[in-house]
């Protein structure tokens, strides 16, 4: 059952000084997280040069495209603003 407003479960206890508890520093911490860090590190499936490769060339035709047709844009609504403005 929910505690009532006002009160404090041993819950609600261990919350608030596990957030007092985070928010100090200590080098066994910042250890633990390097650790953990690494360990996470070893779990990434990194793709292989054919792939990134591929990826590469998908987004630089893209980007040439974009790029192209926003500059056909500006090029037309600026002729066309320069028609109506004389």
């Amino acid at each position: 059952m929910a505690a009532k407003k006002g009160e404090r479960t041993s819950k609600n206890k261990q919350v608030a000084t596990d957030r007092s508890a985070a928010k100090s520093f200590s080098l066994s911490r910042a250890k633990e997280f390097t650790a953990e860090v690494k360990s996470e590190f070893k779990k990434i499936v990194w793709p292989d040069k054919k792939v990134t490769m591929g990826s590469t060339g998908v987004v630089l035709v893209l980007v040439f495209v974009i790029s192209v047709y926003l500059g056909a844009v500006d090029l037309f609504i600026g002729k066309l603003v320069s028609y109506i403005l004389r």
